[in-house]
């Protein structure tokens, strides 16, 4: 049986408790938590009566436009690399399916590169972060695990990346990420750089195509920058010409093209209009805000947590507080903290981490209201913590951590 995605069912099953009545803090979803942008809406509904196939890779105008939101931050890009998708997920699995090779994969990382590797037949090589940052396998000990993976049968080409980061709410260092691209390159391995979180660092972006561009293909879309994960668009820069087609084929044979009227969105949204901008700018801000005041809480709860240079994730490790928790894994800490505080959070074990770790991954997304008109004013707030329901909510958190022990 193929089990449910982690971060799915969690979401269903925090929807189903709340459905019958029971007080529930969601923590457990990464969804973007954000209203849509008005301007936004009227280039969906002006579309709306494109209503015939287009070319799988994507329409001429969104693919010129996806091309030109990567070229301005850093990243030459052609249209004719450019393919389009209902999400970045698919387009994960075919570059996965289309590629040879076993996956490499840092640990923890986001729940669905294992899963697909798995579904394509590939093996996966989890190599443990560094310190500093998710995102990236530690360069100390990448090497190392190539060198195990090929002796015990396994053949890694492939290593994905997040920058910035899920689970983490990180992101790497130029120095980390350079360190990396060099192990990649000598060892002959593609990279997969997941970029879905780069609008919302708080921190300088750097990409592996700054250093090898023809190495890395890059993914990306609009579910977290702009809150249209509903709407399902991605796309991907794909610099190897063979590799492409290959996406194109198996694209064409799945999903066949993103909807015509989410190319018409999605290319309005790509070339940058400065209401869109504005629109990405408080976003952040409202997202950096609201996690840091998070981190804030778990750390004086006595939990160890990497401050958040990106997004809106923690990855909290309770380690400290194990001696007064009664549980042994994180699966077992996560259903308490549900069951008995109503707080809904994923363990580090559905990302890939040690079942024994007292790791977990909070979404502070689904904070800033209820409505439409909460979150509208949680975005224009210049103080958002300070909003009643989203200090409650954090009020709440603290409270539960307090009681956890």
């Amino acid at each position: 049986m193929i089990p449910h995605s982690a971060t799915l069912a969690v979401n269903e099953k925090i929807n189903a408790r709340r459905a019958a009545g029971l007080p529930v803090l969601h923590l457990g979803f990464g969804e973007a938590g954000l209203p849509v942008h008005p301007d936004v809406a009227a280039a969906l509904a002006g579309a709306v009566t494109e209503n015939s196939y287009g070319p799988v890779a994507g329409t001429p105008r969104a693919r010129e436009a996806a091309a030109g939101y990567l070229s301005r931050r850093g990243t030459p890009t052609d249209p004719s690399q450019i393919v389009l998708a209902p999400g970045s997920k698919p387009l994960l699995y075919a570059l996965l399916a289309a590629l040879p090779g076993d996956v490499v994969l840092p640990a923890p990382s986001w729940v669905s590169y294992a899963a697909q590797a798995q579904l394509t037949g590939k093996r996966v090589i989890g190599v443990p972060i560094p310190p500093e940052a998710g995102g990236v396998p530690d360069p100390d000990l990448l090497e190392p695990a190539l060198a195990k993976a090929r002796a015990d049968g396994a053949s890694p080409r492939i290593l994905v990346l997040t920058l910035p980061d899920n689970p983490t709410g990180t992101q790497a260092s130029a120095g980390l990420v350079e360190r990396v691209c060099d192990i990649a390159d000598r060892h002959d391995l593609t990279i997969i750089s997941d970029e879905i979180y780069r609008d919302l660092t708080f921190t300088a972006h750097v990409s592996p195509a700054t250093y090898l561009p023809g190495r890395t293909v890059v993914t990306g879309g609009l579910s977290k920058n702009m809150a249209l994960g509903g709407w399902r668009v991605g796309f991907a820069r794909i610099p190897d010409p063979a590799l492409r087609e290959d996406v194109i084929g198996i694209a064409s044979e799945v999903w066949s093209s993103l909807a015509a009227p989410m190319q018409a969105a999605a290319a309005h949204v790509l070339d940058e209009p400065a209401e869109v901008n504005a629109h990405i700018a408080a976003s952040r801000r409202l997202h950096e805000s609201v996690v840091t005041a998070a981190h804030r809480i778990f750390v004086e709860a006595g939990a160890l947590c990497r401050p958040p240079t990106a997004g809106f994730y923690l990855y909290p490790d309770l380690e400290p507080l194990r001696p007064g928790l009664n549980v042994t894994t994180g699966v077992e800490l996560t259903d308490r903290l549900l069951d008995e505080h109503g707080i809904g959070v994923l363990a580090g074990e559905h990302f890939g981490d040690a079942p024994e770790a007292l790791r977990f991954r909070v979404a502070t997304s689904l904070l800033y209201g209820r409505t439409a008109e909460q979150r509208w004013e949680a975005l224009r707030s210049d103080d958002p913590v300070t909003l009643p329901w989203i200090a409650d909510s954090l009020a709440g958190l603290g409270s539960a951590l307090a009681r956890l022990g």
